[in-house]
């Protein structure tokens, strides 16, 4: 019987002790094969090239982790990956391990979400696992261990089209893993601005800084965090917001093309 095969992404760049240890621990249960940024894309979304040549070259990190560094974004590089770079279709794409959390609004600016995200829209059922440390030394083995469970859970069970799971694992040792909770998106968001700096020949440039601001409902990805939980939000890229487009049924909008 043929192993499943798995495209593995990120936003930190292929080098990323992140997606290293993503990497062994999914080859326990599939072939593994990367297509990832050839350099740090963090908080670039969705973001895709369109404008410029995008260029890749193969990487091999030893003899258990080859593919491909793409000099483009995560969107990019799943994209391309599974359209052109490789010789069959990927069974699942999972994109990770990040470092930093992805819960809440920062979803929405996740070049890790973005990728599992194309995974989803080119139908193919993808993870997006990221560790809430954004130090480059954090120890990633609960996150490691937990995101080959969940892979070969999806890989077993499948996913509705065009849906992802986004999984965060608090940054705490296996033994203070208090459980796994299936969460929903949160509404934390960042209360920032600029900080105005100055370089060293006097010209100003801005930094942005902020403050995170929790969201406190108990079923959402952040608060399972802060309890030591695993969160896995199951999440699709489809953005209507239904209530207002039946509420919009009333507003007559199709008089607004008229003369006045």
């Amino acid at each position: 019987m043929k192993r499943p095969y798995i495209l593995v992404s990120n936003d930190d760049g292929y080098d990323s002790p992140g997606i290293y240890a993503l990497v062994m621990s999914l080859r326990r249960i599939a072939d593994v094969v990367v297509v990832a940024p050839a350099t740090q894309q963090s908080a670039v979304g969705h973001a895709i090239t369109v404008q410029t040549p995008l260029r890749a070259r193969p990487i091999e990190r030893g003899k258990t982790f080859t593919g491909w560094a793409v000099e483009g974004t995560p969107a990019d590089s799943v994209k391309l990956g599974v359209s052109t770079l490789l010789d069959r279709r990927p069974d699942l794409v999972v994109s990770g391990i990040n470092h930093g959390m992805n819960t809440s609004i920062n979803v929405i600016y996740s070049g890790t979400v973005s990728a599992a995200t194309e995974g989803a829209i080119l139908g193919i059922p993808a993870i997006a696992i990221s560790h809430a440390s954004h130090s480059l030394k954090s120890d990633l083995r609960v996150a490691a261990a937990f995101a080959r469970k969940i892979a070969k859970e999806v890989l077993e069970r499948g996913l509705p089209g065009g849906t992802l799971l986004n999984v965060n694992v608090p940054n705490v040792s296996a033994d203070e893993i208090e459980g796994v909770a299936v969460t929903t998106q949160g509404r934390s968001w960042w209360d920032d601005g600029f900080e105005t700096r100055r370089d060293p020949v006097g010209r100003d440039y801005y930094w942005l800084v902020g403050k995170y601001v929790w969201d406190e409902n108990p079923i959402v990805d952040d608060a399972a965090l802060r309890k030591n939980m695993i969160s896995v939000t199951p999440l699709h890229y489809h953005l209507t917001d239904q209530r207002l487009f039946e509420i919009m049924q009333e507003w007559d909008i199709g008089r607004l093309h008229k003369k006045q």
